[in-house]
């Protein structure tokens, strides 16, 4: 099955994404988890002193979509034996990204790419997919940089699929399926 950009925006718009599985010769899963990761965009988004701080001293710049094939093949080299980011992904999210769906959020050291985030946008929600450092702190510098953004444009959801440890630092939480896709129908009713 071609994971072409329409595919991939049923999917998201049903709550489901795509993971390959390297143990499975790179075949492609569909992945709905019953628990949902949410970053917070009110509030509750919480960052440490230290990273406000940093973020606000103008010692990194912030980009939006100005290499998004090197950010996702960034962080598909991040785990390169065990990544679910497989070429294929690869080039459907470049597809979706042509087409103004995929997004990538970069931050910048001397005007050198350091780390950044991609994801899918639709309507007023966007999916997090993977990112990715080479500087300390550089991609929780784009997530806080995408956080801005996106309270900017008054999105409705971060959904970041699945909860980890590295996310729930920024007050990331989880939320059963049907309330999830109760909030994404929400997020992405497109207004007559």
């Amino acid at each position: 099955m071609l994971l072409s950009p329409d595919l991939l925006l049923t999917a998201y718009l049903s709550g489901a994404f795509p993971m390959a599985h390297p143990d499975d010769n790179d075949e492609i899963y569909w992945h709905t988890p019953q628990l949902r990761g949410i970053i917070p965009l009110d509030e509750r988004f919480t960052v440490s002193k230290n990273l406000s701080r940093l973020y606000r001293s103008q010692k990194f710049t912030y980009t939006i979509n100005r290499e998004f094939e090197t950010v996702i093949r960034k962080c598909a080299a991040l785990r390169a034996e065990d990544t679910w980011i497989s070429e294929e992904i690869i080039e459907a999210y470049i597809d979706l990204h042509r087409e103004g769906f995929a997004l990538s959020f970069e931050t910048r050291l001397n005007g050198n790419l350091v780390g950044g985030l991609y994801g899918v946008s639709i309507g007023k929600a966007f999916f997090g997919e993977s990112m990715f450092h080479t500087e300390t702190d550089a991609s929780k510098l784009a997530l806080m940089f995408l956080v801005d953004f996106l309270r900017e444009n008054q999105f409705m959801l971060l959904d970041t699929q699945y909860l980890n440890d590295h996310i729930a630092q920024f007050g990331a939480f989880e939320i059963p399926h049907k309330e999830y896709l109760t909030l994404l129908k929400r997020a992405t009713e497109i207004e007559p």
